[in-house]
């Protein structure tokens, strides 16, 4: 008896375990890429060498609220009165320095004006601070 030879082949490529195999592969890229986050602008800030202290009588503080209102070492007044008691004050001490301590929802429209009555009489020393709270400011 003779046999004969299945010549008949197939041209198809087995795919069922196609999927995993693109699963395997997607995991493993996933796994091994490195993604570069943007590092931005390098930025060298400056450092204080050395703080300066200054006596406690060479401050004068200047407590602005979130409404507007102003206080200079605890009394109450109006922008033109900061320029006033300025004058006095740069007068028994020249080395005066105005502190401002200001709420963070301060208008700038405020500071703006103390800034500029400040600037009419020379009293250029100033220092900003804006760590106050809304309720917090000494009246």
């Amino acid at each position: 008896m003779k046999f004969e030879k299945n010549i008949k082949g197939t041209n198809s490529i087995p795919t069922a375990s196609m999927g995993d195999i693109v699963f395997l592969l997607l995991i493993f890229f996933m796994v091994t890429t490195v993604f570069k986050t943007e590092d931005g602008l390098p930025v060298e800030l400056p450092r204080a060498e050395s703080g300066l202290e200054v006596k406690r009588d060479d401050i004068s503080r200047v407590y602005v609220d979130a409404n507007g209102r102003i206080s200079v070492d605890d009394a109450l007044m109006q922008a033109p009165q900061v320029a006033q008691l300025m004058v006095t004050k740069m007068k028994q001490n020249p080395s005066n320095i105005v502190a401002f301590e200001t709420d963070v929802h301060t208008d700038y429209e405020v500071m703006n004006d103390i800034m500029e009555e400040l600037k009419k009489v020379s009293a250029v020393r100033i220092s900003f601070n804006n760590k106050v709270e809304s309720g917090q400011v000494k009246y």
